[in-house]
């Protein structure tokens, strides 16, 4: 699977760096303990997962033995974003056991953790079911993983916030400090860069009000309560109907499908890809 088809901004050199400098991490100068083995013995291997998840992080897989050795071979018996009982068997593979082995922990290390994003993702997703919000993800991610982990997101049913600092504004209480109002800052944004998301946080609905009227895309409602958030639905909606309204704060289980029924656009949270539970696999050299 080419990642780059499925999420525009993972270009196919992003996935070969990311894969090159865990492989350089890993290896340093050579692998003392595959050196052991004959360099022209070939086994074979399956890939288990050894519980309940959404599969992601093939193509950084088979990138990690593509770089080690053209001559292993996967033949993958789910396909990303597939939901993988415990116990199954995701994949098998063929070829030199000095690339075998060298490159299993690297690829496990991508697939166990992007798979756990796209799980926690997709369980998140869940309490979303039949309701127009969507779920974003944020720049809390792994360093150095940032566009893998929002792709995993992607793959579990979630959706992209902003890639960087580059693509589009968030500004926060610091920005707003710093330049003196929430009129202030806008005008400044707006001014530089005029094509971009401007997106604003408040903290309460007062906040809220001069946002709008400033004129804002989008206005990120930090930590309101239930309440404050249906009152923030019907101020947007009386002062600037097309400005969309972004919750964050301490959201995850039913609080998610109850946040998303006061009429908000997004819920976005860092929890998808900063708390990260690898998923357990376990490659085995078959006998």
């Amino acid at each position: 699977m080419n990642a780059s088809k499925t999420h525009p901004a993972l270009t196919e050199e992003h996935l070969q760096q990311d894969v090159a400098r865990a492989l350089a991490e890993d290896i340093g100068a050579g692998d003392i303990s595959a050196a052991l083995l004959p360099a022209d013995q070939y086994v074979e291997a399956r890939l288990i997962a050894r519980e309940a998840a959404v599969l992601c992080g093939i193509p950084w897989w088979e990138e990690t033995f593509r770089q080690l050795s053209p001559q292993v071979q996967t033949r993958w018996l789910h396909e990303e974003g597939d939901a993988l009982q415990a116990d199954a068997v995701v994949c098998t593979l063929r070829g030199p056991v000095r690339a075998v082995l060298t490159g299993e922990r690297t690829a496990m290390n991508f697939l166990q953790t992007l798979s756990g994003t796209a799980t926690l993702t997709r369980h998140w997703a869940g309490h979303l079911a039949g309701l127009p919000c969507r779920l974003l993800d944020t720049r809390k991610t792994l360093p150095g993983l940032r566009l893998a982990q929002k792709y995993a997101v992607t793959v579990g049913g979630g959706h992209n916030h902003r890639l960087g600092l580059y693509d589009a504004y968030l500004i926060k209480e610091n920005h707003i400090l710093a330049a003196g109002s929430i009129a202030t800052v806008l005008q400044q944004a707006r001014r530089l860069h005029p094509g971009r998301l401007l997106e604003i946080e408040v903290e309460t609905l007062d906040e809220l009000r001069q946002a709008l009227e400033a004129g804002c895309d989008r206005v990120l409602l930090d930590n309101f309560s239930l309440e404050d958030l249906r009152q923030a639905v019907a101020l947007r909606n009386q002062l600037a109907p097309a400005v969309t309204l972004e919750a964050s704060g301490n959201l995850e289980g039913e609080r998610l499908r109850q946040v998303a029924e006061t009429g908000v656009d997004f819920i976005s949270s860092g929890a998808l890809t900063k708390h990260v539970r690898a998923v357990d696999f376990s490659l085995r050299l078959s006998d």
